[in-house]
């Protein structure tokens, strides 16, 4: 599984982050790793780097092989806690998705 973490000009993307990040998803997505072949992680000071209420935003984007990218945002006042608040998004959008694509199999050979 291939993350690759980006930033804009406000975020201090230093490689601390990116091993931060690439810790947090790693950890959080492991059981699904033989099926995720890629996430995209964008982080972004929607203020400018100004003092404001949520306005950092994590967009995780993950590529399960077989199947087309699907994200998840969230926005909040911390880069720490947009990163959490997005990797929980993203680990439960994969558990659904792949959970859903195993029910379907598991009706397919016995119905």
């Amino acid at each position: 599984m291939q993350i690759d973490v980006s930033t804009d000009s406000h975020i201090d993307g230093r490689e601390k982050l990116t091993h931060y990040v690439q810790g947090h998803v790693e950890t959080a997505l492991e059981r699904f790793s033989a099926r995720i072949t890629r996430v995209e992680v964008h982080l972004t000071d929607e203020s400018g780097g100004k003092e404001g209420r949520e306005d950092t935003k994590c967009v995780m984007e993950v590529r399960i092989g077989g199947r087309p990218p699907v994200a998840v945002k969230s926005q909040e006042s911390s880069v720490d806690s947009a990163i959490t608040a997005a990797t929980h998004k993203l680990k439960h959008l994969v558990e659904s998705t792949l959970g859903r694509e195993n029910s379907l199999a598991g009706q397919r050979d016995h119905g």
